[in-house]
Formats: structure tokens, sequence, C-alpha cells
């Protein structure tokens, strides 16, 4: 059996082996449903389509940094009252916020718009050269472990709807010159989901065929029905079950391996329970602080919502109200409910327990859209003694809320799901795979 022909579950765990997929296709876990893998270039491809994919990701990557550079130095949009102009960058918006002692709050913005996503992209592209010269370049496992986590905290889709939020905001208070930041930031944001569609783990399927170096210490053999398996979810290779008493790394890039997360439940409800304490001054302190001439008025979650409302931009009060107010509470709630039912072994509706456990995954970083409204308006609304705004406490536990819910929810392992569920840890079956043919879906299921 070759190294890349076993797969597990990230979402429940099961085994199973990889066969080739037509274009278009996937294949989904029969368990779970979560989607395992889709048709790609792989064990088996002709040198010329995998060179081909990888000089697609050198281009898209390439021209993704450039207009990162872009997007980061240039104006977003100018404000414009009564010959009192303002404007605003990204990184004068976190310059502002760290000048007015909102230091955490600063660079959380810094990290999830600027770092994060620079690290992926010079990674990825650093990897991606290397590879396309025919070349494993140095660092090489670590450079793509850095690209899956840069991934996982990267935001500009959000930040991009920020500033969306915010110009439309400004324009009842001003006119609203746009200026080339913000064209470059959406031309970003679209480049980067295309980038992000390419998953790192056939890279190091590409370095493995590149070397022509044989993995030590794994023997690719039938795994034995119910046997306990330990798969990489970095670079996704399956290694051999964990011996009793021993801790084992993996072969190929290594990082840690554990059949569980340790500690998984105790850590999410520690984050989930900090979160919880913290969302009641999030909702209760201003997010943001206004000085004009009429004195000094705070604004907090709900009050920007309802203005929202009563100006007549109700379509951005309920993205604003879903992303600050319905999505926190609901990761919250999901997030206690995964984890009281995984303390309790229970084996109610593990499926719909693991539909439910991808949706906070997905959804965790859209609630930092407030906090992104409130860092570029910030920056903007600077008319001296005309009007000023600054951020409020609100902001620095809300902030905190969010970055606290996406931790608890890496750190739980949705295996624990599955494990009370008999026959759930499965040897070796043939995924299930849906066709995607025109407006047809074809769904078929195969047993070995």
């Amino acid at each position: 059996m070759h190294r890349y022909d076993l797969i597990s579950c990230h979402d429940c765990g099961a085994l199973y082996r990889k066969r080739p997929l037509r274009p278009r296709e996937k294949a989904r876990c029969i368990s779970c449903r979560s989607v395992l893998y889709r048709a790609a270039p792989g064990r088996g491809a002709h040198a010329r389509g995998a060179s081909a994919e990888l000089s697609k990701v050198v281009a898209l990557t390439l021209g993704a940094a450039l207009v990162f550079l872009i997007a980061q130095f240039f104006t977003i949009v100018e404000l414009d009252v009564n010959g009192l102009t303002s404007s605003a960058t990204l990184l004068g918006s976190i310059r502002v916020l760290w000048s007015e002692q909102m230091h955490i709050v600063a660079t959380m913005v810094f990290l999830f718009t600027i770092l994060f996503p620079a690290i992926e992209l010079a990674s990825l592209l650093y990897v991606a050269l290397g590879l396309r010269g025919g070349v494993k370049v140095p660092g090489f496992n670590r450079v793509l472990r850095a690209v899956q986590t840069a991934r996982e905290w990267g935001m500009t889709e959000v930040l991009m709807i920020g500033i969306l939020i915010t110009v439309v905001k400004m324009t009842s208070l001003a006119t609203v010159l746009p200026q080339p930041g913000l064209f470059a930031f959406g031309a970003l944001t679209l480049m980067l989901a295309i980038v992000v569609s390419f998953d790192p783990k056939a890279l190091w399927n590409l370095g493995d065929d590149l070397t022509r170096q044989a993995l030590p210490g794994i023997r690719y053999k039938a795994f034995a029905p119910g046997a306990k398996i330990v798969p990489c979810h970095a670079c996704g290779l399956v290694a051999p079950p964990l011996g009793k008493g021993r801790h084992l790394a993996c072969v190929r890039c290594g990082t840690a391996l554990h059949v569980r997360k340790p500690d998984s439940i105790n850590r999410t409800w520690a984050l989930l329970i900090a979160a919880m304490i913290l969302y009641i001054p999030a909702n209760l302190l201003p997010v943001m602080v206004t000085y004009s001439l009429f004195g000094a008025q705070d604004d907090t979650i709900m009050s920007g919502v309802v203005l929202f409302w009563t100006s007549g931009s109700k379509g951005l009060a309920i993205i604003i109200f879903i992303a600050s107010v319905v999505v926190p509470m609901l990761k919250l709630g999901v997030l206690a409910l995964l984890a009281f039912t995984a303390q309790r072994r229970s084996r109610w509706r593990p499926r719909q327990r693991t539909i439910l456990y991808r949706m906070v995954e997905f959804i965790g970083r859209w609630s930092m859209l407030d906090i992104f409204v409130v860092t570029l308006t910030v920056a903007l609304v600077r008319f001296k003694s005309l009007a000023v705004i600054t951020a409020g406490p609100g902001a620095l536990a809300f902030g905190a809320v969010v970055v606290l819910t996406m931790l608890a929810a890496m750190q739980f392992d949705p295996r624990l799901i599955w494990d009370p569920v008999d026959g759930q840890v499965p040897g070796e079956e043939e995924p299930v795979v849906v066709a995607n043919t025109g407006n047809n879906t074809v769904i078929g299921e195969q047993h070995v």
C-alpha cells in the first residue's frame, strides 16, 4: 500500500483507503459526512500536471502578495466634512488604536489582518517556488505548518466586510471618497479565496516525491478493525497505532501525535467559561465613544445595530447583529453543548453534533467584524474639535471573547463525539464519493 493511500477523517477519526477521483469530485466520510479530499494531482499524476498545479499556486500567491502590499500602504478611504479631510490606512488605524492605549486590540487587528496573511502568503510562495524549481527548501515542514496555522487566524475577508460597513456608516456623516486601498483589499479578498482553496497537504506529497526517500518506521499494512490510529492532522500522513506509554511524532513533518488531544474537554471548558464571563462586559460597556460639540456619547454593540436600523441601513444592521450578537451567543451555546455531551460520553446524534462543530469552526472569525469596524471608524473620525471617536473598553472585552471562543473550538477534539458510538473506528473503507455533474449530484457508498 502506498503511503498516500490511507486517510483519516479529521472530525470522527474513521480510516479510509483513498481511491482516484474524477475532476470536480470530492470524497466524504460515511459516518460524519465531512469532506475527506477533493480531486487533485496526486500519486500517479503526470509530472506535467503537478508542475502546472505548482505554477498556478505560484502565480496566484505572487499576485496576492503584490496586491497585499498595495492594500497595506495605500489609503483605504477619505472623508470630507466642509473642507476638513481625514483618511485612513490599515496600518494607520492600528497606530491610532495603539496611541489610545488600546494595545491589545491593536495587536489583535495587526495579527489577524496583516501578520498572519503575510505569513501565509510568504510561506506558501517560498515552498511552492522551491518545489517548482525541483528543490525541497530548508525548513520545508516548519514552513508548511506555519501556512496552516496562519490560515486559521487570517481574517482578510472579515476585514473587507468591515471596511464596506464602515464606508456605508460614514456616508451619513461626511462625503466618502474611495481610495486605491479599498479596491486592493477587494481584489486581495478574492485572490486569497482562491489561494485558500489549495490544500497545503498536497505540497507534502510533492516534497516526498521530489526527494524520493522512503519514510522510516511505517509499515503500510491493513489496520485491524477497531484499532486506534494516530493520523497527522498537519501533513495528513496516517501513522501506526500509538504504543502504550509512548509519545509519537509524525515521521514526515515532526508534528506531535496524540490519539486524542490532551485534556481537550477541560481546556475547552476553561476557555469557554472565560469567554462567557467576558461576554457580559462586551455587551454592556461601550465599544466606541464619540466626542463632539454636543458632548460625549457612548455606543455599545446593540446601540450601533439600532443606529443602522433607524438610519435606513437595515441590511447592515442585520449583518452586524448576526455577526456581533447572534454568532457569539451561538458559539458559546454550541461549544457548551459539545463539551457537555462529550464529557458525558453521550451517543446522542453524533453526526448532527459534528455538523455543529464544523459550523462553529467556520463562523468563529466573523465575530471580529465589529472590532474591524471600530478600528477604521476610530482612525477616520479625527476632525479635531468637531468630532473625534475613540475605542471603548467594550472593544477589548469583545475581542477577547472572539479569540477565546476560537481557541475553545480549536482545543475541542471532535473525535470525542464518536468515541462512545459503537463501530465508528473502522478498518479500511471506501469513502462516499460526491460527483458534481452539472446540476446533478451523484452520491455513492461502497465498503471494502
